[in-house]
């Protein structure tokens, strides 16, 4: 919600009229400086407006009592009204957002994450939205920033087509988180903006935009016949994991490729697996190792799917933290800890390889993917736990 500086207006007034931390304020308008100039306009995370028309004998002071909100706040959202309230007329009321916005339990393709993206980043501006990259298909390949930490928690989703339910779980996540920020509320019996102090997140939802819907729209038209063909005939795209070329962008990196490349059934272009003829050919691939150079995660969580296990070692390079946040990952999610298993070029993988940082990566759910929607509120559950218990975490990496 915007808002227009009066004479003698300040960051810290608007946070005591709506009831807004002003850290988020001052997030949220990175360009004004500590002095505001009149005129200018200030965004209010957390609130949208609403118009409404008055009733016969309605006051100012009524709507104010009646939203329980400060008529300062009421009028600094209607400056152009000076007098008495006519019936009829339309004025705007500040609505706090005391709801998600995030619907997780649909069929979530890369429009619905586009559309969540620009909604929760005009109702919470304090969100940084970047375009890390594109897909094969010029997809924009979005990360969302927040957070004042030094230390960069990294969480990504949908690096296989055919486990996109683990998009909507993690941006349901965040929606929770803020949310929390702008209500002042808790999560799991902790309160947020402490950790919004302490943390910078570093979120992509959905790596392989293109074989999500892929999966669930089925091919595009100038590609329909090639897809086709990968697909070995079928139009049945529920098992594709790969991106539209037909490589598996989680075989895309360079730790310990040539095991993969060796061993690998596929030897060209296919739904699954082909780990391509390099490293790091994929747009998409070449996307994420490069934020994590930019960025320099102090930890890193990876969500697939299935399974209700998740992996924490590889290579014996996990740092020796690793094994006490894999034991609390363990106990807060009821998840497996699986320390190693044989498998290599992951994101993961190559993260841990490169970087010997604590790494993570979560099989969420249990069956055949694509999961059915119906787990979609018990992985939920579980992965919120995970997401706030990341926040918490005090390690030798995360400082």
């Amino acid at each position: 919600m915007r808002v227009k500086v009066r004479d003698g207006d300040s960051l810290w007034l608007y946070s005591q009229l709506f009831k807004v931390p002003i850290q988020l304020i001052q997030d949220s308008n990175p360009r004004l400086s500590n002095y505001l100039n009149i005129g200018d306009d200030v965004e209010i995370p957390g609130y949208i407006k609403e118009s409404y028309m008055i009733k016969t004998g309605e006051t100012m002071f009524q709507l104010a009592r009646k939203l329980n909100i400060a008529e300062e706040a009421l009028m600094l959202v209607n400056p152009e009204i000076k007098e008495i309230l006519l019936p009829g007329q339309k004025v705007y009321l500040p609505k706090r957002v005391n709801h998600l916005i995030i619907d997780g339990n649909q069929k979530y393709d890369f429009n619905q994450l586009e559309k969540d993206v620009r909604t929760l980043r005009s109702i919470y501006p304090f969100l940084k939205v970047n375009t890390i990259g594109k897909s094969v298909l010029e997809r924009p390949l979005y990360e969302i920033e927040l957070g004042r930490g030094k230390r960069t928690l990294h969480f990504n989703a949908s690096f296989h087509a055919n486990e996109w339910i683990t998009t909507p779980v993690l941006m349901k996540s965040l929606n929770e988180y803020i949310l929390a920020l702008t209500n002042g509320k808790k999560i799991c019996d902790e309160h947020m903006m402490p950790l919004y102090h302490r943390t910078h997140l570093s979120i992509v939802p959905m790596v392989n935009p293109d074989g999500v819907n892929l999966v669930l729209h089925g091919p595009p038209n100038q590609l329909k016949k090639e897809l086709i063909t990968l697909n070995k005939g079928s139009t049945d795209f529920s098992g594709w994991k790969a991106n539209v070329r037909g490589v598996d962008l989680n075989n895309q990196y360079p730790a310990k490729w040539e095991i993969e490349k060796e061993r690998k059934e596929p030897k060209s272009p296919a739904p699954r697996d082909y780990p391509g003829e390099h490293p790091l050919t994929e747009p998409e691939a070449k996307a994420m190792a490069q934020l994590a150079e930019e960025r320099r995660f102090s930890l890193l969580l990876a969500y697939h799917t299935q399974g209700r296990e998740f992996y924490w070692g590889y290579d014996d390079l996990e740092p020796g933290e690793s094994k006490r946040l894999a034991e609390e990952y363990e106990k807060i999610s009821g998840y497996k800890a699986i320390q190693y298993i044989d498998s290599h070029a992951g994101y993961r993988d190559w993260f841990i390889y490169e970087y010997r940082r604590p790494g993570f990566t979560f099989e969420l759910g249990y069956g055949v993917n694509p999961l059915p929607l119906d787990q979609f509120p018990r992985i939920y559950k579980e992965m919120l736990a995970v997401f706030v218990r990341t926040l918490q975490m005090e390690t030798d990496s995360i400082h």
